[in-house]
């Protein structure tokens, strides 16, 4: 068991209960700085006898992580990533005590594979079936995978900004893609108001316990492959501020258990186009004010920091620091230099925390003796474009030029998001049947539409997407209507969609009592026009939606 004692404000002190999922508020200060609070005795002896038969990721850790019973799940593989000298990188500029922490060895070769395995591990501990996250990238990837492997429909709000193999890579994993054309605050907006329109878990990144929790084994993994020493500066390229958060909770646990002598030094790194941070560190400031973002680099495009920057800038108070900025053409050249002194191959968006670090270091803020830690935050690889068909992502219009949306504009979005995210899956071996509801209905309702040729195949379609509405054939090769709607409801994800039948005989008394009360409605082909069968499609969709809102609101 290793669910915190307790959660702890760090500004004011006051402790109080952990609760998975609702957002923390300190009941005395109203702060939402919290450090979670675990038995560090009974962990420190764990440490001092060698870990033993632990693996060698992130759930080595698992004494300090939000998590009931970790041994009992099935656990997404993050962490565990190696820590490598620099050989020529940084002794080309005179240093010869840099180490990089390369998360590219993650499983979707990123630092946010960390963050998704400890939120999404703690949706499964909770019984969370479906979920919707904002993300400039890399988080949308790491998330869609992981929910993938625990089975939770996944919703990913991405600007349209964000390189497309990005937001197809979050498709391919199974994740439903909304695309906003605005600038990612934005896009963070209208991803929490529909999660409150659906009832749904925003999972809300640094504000997540489970989250920034998962953070911190970076810091543990640096401490241990160090021989349990710390180095003198953690430096990371940050967008919303989310990972050095939960990196020096992991170096400070470490220091109040006695296991290294001293914190570290943070560097906080931006793009110079979006350096909301950097600008209020010079100017002495806590408190960042918010720009709109002008940078190449989508993923770190962050305009409004919000009391992440004041975190930040306390530790860098505490414990020593800096925030520095680089323009993105000192980022690709930054990510050239790597490539060919390291034989390593990073997105931009790392290559800005070594472009920081070839600043600080020939600038003298990094003095030649003192050992480094880079943050090699990731690269994710492109994905074949042809693997996903036409319907990988949903566009919302929101502005075009980045500015930000009068609020009509944003409830005129979110209406025709209620609409074009409302999907059916039609199970039919006549494609021609199929396709004909398919035209009539797309032409009534920005629905989007499915279709599964056989049974087995509507099974696996209706576990992924778990559709608004499954229309099945009853007469079908290999696993009949009778047999898929059995299996539906058997499944605690899909027992609830409405399901319609339709069957080209007359169905016998038999068969209607097998059915009863396990669908919506049942047709006979013919004996109602294909236009009117659409409409009581479309009846039922809007009938189960309001009975949804009704539940909600109870």
């Amino acid at each position: 068991m290793s669910t915190p004692k307790y959660l702890e404000c760090n500004l004011c002190g006051h402790q109080q209960p952990y609760e998975p999922f609702i957002p923390a508020v300190c009941n005395q200060c109203e702060s939402q700085w919290f450090e979670a609070r675990y038995d560090y005795d009974a962990f420190k002896r764990e440490i001092l006898r060698g870990l033993p038969n632990r693996p060698s990721n992130m759930w080595r850790y698992q004494d300090i992580l939000p998590l009931n019973n970790a041994a009992a799940l099935d656990l997404y593989p993050a962490g565990g990533t190696p820590l490598w000298l620099s050989h020529r990188f940084a002794p080309d500029l005179g240093h010869g005590s840099v180490f990089i922490k390369d998360e590219r060895y993650g499983p979707t070769s990123s630092f946010k594979d960390r963050q998704a395995a400890g939120a999404v591990a703690a949706m499964l501990e909770n019984g969370i079936k479906e979920a919707v996250i904002a993300s400039t990238g890399n988080a949308a990837v790491a998330y869609a995978a992981a929910c993938a492997r625990a089975g939770i429909k996944l919703w990913v709000f991405m600007t349209s900004l964000v390189p497309q193999e990005k937001l197809r890579e979050a498709a391919l994993f199974g994740a439903e893609v909304i695309r906003v054309s605005g600038n990612y605050d934005q896009t963070k907006q209208i991803a929490a108001q529909f999660a409150q329109r659906r009832n749904l878990l925003l999972d809300r990144g640094a504000a997540s316990i489970p989250a920034r929790e998962a953070m911190k084994t970076i810091a543990y993994e640096i401490v241990e492959q160090m021989g349990w020493h710390a180095p003198d500066w953690y430096i990371q390229a940050v967008s919303g501020g989310l990972g050095p958060l939960g990196v020096y909770s992991g170096f400070k646990e470490l220091f109040d258990m006695g296991l290294i002598n001293k914190i570290p030094k943070l560097a906080i790194i931006q793009a110079a186009g979006c350096a909301p941070m950097v600008n209020a560190f010079k100017a002495g400031k806590d408190v960042a004010d918010a720009i709109i973002p002008e940078t190449s680099i989508i993923i770190l495009s962050t305009g409004d920091p919000g009391k992440m920057y004041t975190y930040l800038w306390k530790l860098t108070q505490q414990f020593g620091g800096v925030m520095e900025s680089v323009t993105d053409a000192e980022a690709f050249n930054a990510m050239r230099n790597l490539a060919k002194s390291e034989g390593m191959a990073v997105e931009p968006a790392t290559a800005v925390a070594f472009a920081g670090t070839e600043k600080l270091i020939r600038n003298g803020t990094i003095k030649a003796d003192e050992k480094v830690v880079v943050n090699c935050t990731g690269h994710t690889f492109p994905v074949e474009k042809h693997v996903l068909g036409d319907q990988w992502a949903v566009d919302v219009h929101l502005s075009k030029d980045q500015s930000p949306a009068p609020r009509e504009g944003l409830l005129a979005a979110l209406e025709n998001l209620d609409e074009k995210t409302t999907t059916v899956l039609l199970v039919d071996d006549n494609s021609d049947d199929a396709l004909l509801i398919r035209r009539l209905l797309e032409g009534r309702k920005a629905y989007r539409v499915y279709h599964a040729k056989d049974g087995w195949e509507g099974l696996a379609m209706a576990r992924q997407k778990l559709p608004d509405l499954i229309v099945s054939d009853l007469t079908m090769p290999g696993m009949d209507g009778f047999g898929l709607v059995e299996e539906l409801k058997l499944d605690p994800r899909t027992k609830n969609i409405p399901v319609v039948v339709v069957s080209a005989k007359d169905i016998t008394e038999a068969e209607r009592k097998r059915l009863n009360g396990h669908i919506q409605a049942v047709y006979q082909k013919g004996s109602l026009p294909t236009r009117k069968f659409v409409d009581q499609m479309i009846h039922v969709i809007e009938e189960s939606g309001d009975v949804q809102e009704r539940e909600h609101v109870a």
